[in-house]
């Protein structure tokens, strides 16, 4: 065979390998009508890489660790999340090598050291045809970088483009092509940041639809006899918030398939929620990407693309949550048992206005389920280091993000497998039992803060669905799901990001919020604290008669009747091109407000400033409360 076949027969071997792989163990098949041109670019590109190759054999294994990497890393992502990798998914490596442990570690790490290392050692500029491929390769840099749309619009012509459905535009183009023209639209939709002029039209144009809406405090359903009263200008009163975002926290009764041999969730919570009537969060991720509700739940505003918004999109000091209530004497504390690094959480909370961040270190690991910590230790430890606050009456922000309930699924000694199930799918038993003891340990926190701290603000709620298995396996197995995201029904595109919520008013109880998307949380807190004064949330005030929920490519609205109305593509209804607008603006702001100059940040004299966050990685002396 001579070497100049070599990478003919390579790209031909790894192609049809990893093909049937794709295929059969994950069941993601690119389409007959696309392998040629997909197949074709990978040549060239199997060309290019031996060009530049001092040695034969190591060329093969760069090439056979390239190809695995597109066409069996990307059909393991869509059967786990339903979409192949997208550029933004390099910025959350740091934050995948960080949760993997054993031999899933050494799985993803291996092959992207090996590849990196390995085109080092073996790059050699010996003969004609390196130059040749160093020319070729530069030069598609460049026109990817610089030049996005003239690859763009004639792939798009040719063979469309979904912008909702990623999994659809990996199967008709390929790996490669694919993999191509996502780096290139990823530069041609770069965020832009607005003027000043730009800006303040969008603002305008959002608070003046937050006057037409209804006002926030509709959302609580007052009673006909309070709603013929005069509405009277109430002062800011200072109570305790208790914010808790539960991993992977939903209701599993769901799964009818799955005939499970008891409940999973606890009556005593279903029973509360119940008297909520089953309020729901509505989540901007599925399975993963836990930062993005941590940022619509503390910020106020929308994740509407499939990135971190945490890692390269807070750029500001913005006066979030947080920030907002340490300016009025709050003591503003974010407690996560993970490594405090994982999504720039030290970053991102500081630049939000928390003063305090307790992580894995700050906690005794006397309770774990395997790396997990459990939440009952969890929900312990941190009461036990805020109740000096509580009990001298300095109001208290107290935001908790629990890890117990993480896939996949691990459970401790001291926490048997309760709840059995008919199901196949290993993850769907692995669930429920978990969700049995969060469920539970969930109520012991509740039932503690509210005989502690009677007045206090509880927020419960799930970050995302959990996940059950590939492409929705659990899922379609009982019908909630379909097990391509291409199939979902409107109804399922709300299934697909709801999960149970619980906010607690204090004596008053559990509201009833209805289906609530996660950025309208904060103003809702504030108005239960009277508080009046302009903040950045009213930019995102509920339009008239619907509730909005941006997903990567799309949007839905919940209109007041209850119906789901998507929004994917044009042309759209009345309602959808009232949101679209609507979205566009809140983009624009937020762009403003979290990346750029902030033209459009709220003027109000704060009480009292916020203090520096105090992490134990840069001052644990000062930790209060801390070990």
């Amino acid at each position: 065979m001579q070497l100049k076949l070599l990478p003919l027969f390579s790209t031909t071997f790894f192609y049809i390998l990893y093909y049937l792989i794709g295929t059969f163990k994950f069941d993601v098949q690119i389409l007959a009508p696309s392998i040629p041109y997909d197949y074709l670019l990978q040549l060239l590109v199997a060309y290019a890489l031996y060009a530049l190759s001092r040695r034969v054999w190591i060329f093969l294994v760069i090439h056979a660790l390239l190809m695995g990497l597109l066409y069996v890393g990307n059909a393991v992502k869509i059967s786990f999340f339903g979409g192949p990798i997208m550029p933004d998914d390099i910025f959350a490596l740091q934050s995948l090598l960080l949760i993997l442990d054993g031999w899933r570690f050494f799985a993803a790490a291996i092959p992207l050291a090996a590849i990196a290392s390995l085109i080092l050692f073996n790059f050699s500029m010996r003969h004609w045809s390196a130059y040749l491929a160093s020319l070729a390769v530069m030069l598609l840099g460049i026109t990817v970088v610089y030049q996005p749309s003239s690859l763009l619009e004639p792939m798009d012509g040719y063979f469309g483009n979904s912008v909702w459905d990623q999994r659809s535009n990996y199967v008709w183009r390929g790996a490669t092509l694919y993999s191509l023209l996502e780096s290139a639209r990823y530069f041609a939709a770069a965020e832009v940041i607005p003027d000043g002029d730009t800006a303040q039209e969008a603002a305008d144009k959002l608070l003046a639809a937050g006057r037409m809406s209804f006002q926030t405090t509709a959302l609580l359903q007052p009673s006909p006899e309070a709603a013929q009263k005069e509405p009277v200008a109430k002062v800011f009163t200072p109570r305790n918030v208790h914010i808790v975002l539960l991993e992977s926290f939903w209701d599993p009764s769901a799964l009818k398939k799955a005939k499970f041999k008891q409940a999973p969730l606890s009556p005593e919570f279903r029973e509360l929620w119940k008297s909520a009537e089953y309020s729901h969060a509505l989540a901007p991720v599925f399975g993963g990407f836990t930062a993005n509700s941590e940022f619509e739940v503390l910020c106020g505003f929308p994740v509407v693309k499939d990135s971190v918004k945490f890692e390269r999109q807070l750029l500001n000091d913005v006066p979030c949550l947080p920030h907002i209530l340490a300016d009025k004497g709050y003591r503003t504390i974010a407690s996560h048992p993970n490594v405090p690094v994982f999504w720039n959480r030290v970053n991102a909370y500081k630049r939000i206005g928390f003063q305090t961040y307790w992580s894995l270190e700050d906690f005794v690991q006397d309770d774990m389920n395997q790396e997990f910590m459990s939440d009952s230790t969890l929900y312990r430890q941190v009461l036990e280091k805020i109740s000096g606050s509580i009990d001298a009456g300095q109001p208290t922000l107290d935001y908790i993000v629990t890890y117990f309930g993480h896939w996949n699924y691990p459970l401790s000694e001291s926490r048997p497998n309760k709840i059995g199930s008919s199901s196949e799918i290993e993850e769907v038993p692995a669930y429920a039992n978990t969700v049995y003891y969060k469920s539970r340990e969930l109520m012991g926190f509740i039932n503690e803060m509210r005989k502690r701290d009677p007045e206090g603000i509880i927020v419960v709620f799930g970050d995302h669905l959990p996940f059950l298995g590939e492409n929705f396996a659990g899922y379609a197995e009982s019908g909630v799901l379909a097990s391509n995201r291409s199939d979902f029904t409107p109804a399922m595109f709300k299934a697909y990001v709801s999960t149970p919520m619980l906010l607690i008013d204090g004596k008053r109880g559990p509201l009833k919020i209805g289906n609530l998307p996660l950025y309208q949380v904060p103003k809702l807190l504030l108005d239960l604290l009277n508080f009046n004064e302009p903040s950045i949330m009213d930019y995102t005030a509920p339009l008239p008669n619907m509730r909005v929920r941006p997903l990567p490519g799309l949007h839905f609205n919940i209109l007041a009747d209850g119906a789901v109305d998507m929004c994917k593509e044009p042309p759209y209804s009345e309602t959808c091109q009232s949101s679209s607008r609507w979205l566009e603006d809140v983009s624009t702001v937020s762009n403003d407000l979290f990346m750029g100059r902030q033209f459009t940040l709220p003027k109000y004299t704060p009480e009292k400033q916020a203090a520096p966050i105090v992490t134990a990685v840069v001052i644990p002396q000062a930790i209060v409360g801390g070990k």
